[in-house]
């Protein structure tokens, strides 16, 4: 029905990824988000990936209840990435399948997911909207 269910990661992935760094604070990921467009970044330690980091982190920061004191936005967004990011995350190697990936994005509600290599470098990044353009790129009518 859809070639592009035998096609593999390595061939839809976005290779020129852009990167955050975990010392950088939540001001400055933010305008990444704005000028970007996008939804989440890979975190990068000494050149390892090490996290992620998505627009819902920094809005978890804001995430207070009545009896708590809301620290002033400054305050906020001074905060590094390394301290909101998630450092555990999902990612696949360019050699998993679409179907895995899809599985995995509806399964868990997750619209990109990290490509590492065997040594665990970043080699991409898989999101929705390449998995879609696949899946349009492969259909038989």
């Amino acid at each position: 029905m859809y070639k592009s269910l035998e096609q593999t990661v390595g061939g839809y992935m976005t290779r020129n990824v852009r990167t955050a760094q975990c010392d950088l604070d939540l001001l400055e990921l933010s305008e990444m988000f704005e000028r970007d467009d996008f939804n989440s970044y890979p975190v990068e330690d000494d050149g390892q990936v090490v996290g992620i980091v998505t627009k819902f982190d920094i809005l978890k920061c804001f995430a207070f209840t009545p009896s708590q004191m809301l620290p002033r936005y400054p305050d906020l967004m001074s905060r590094k990435i390394g301290d909101v990011m998630m450092p555990e995350f999902i990612y696949v190697s360019p050699d998993t399948t679409l179907t895995r990936v899809l599985q995995i994005m509806v399964e868990h509600r997750i619209r990109s997911i990290i490509v590492l290599d065997g040594a665990r470098k970043l080699v991409g990044i898989i999101a929705r909207e390449d998995v879609i353009a696949a899946l349009k790129a492969t259909a038989r009518y």
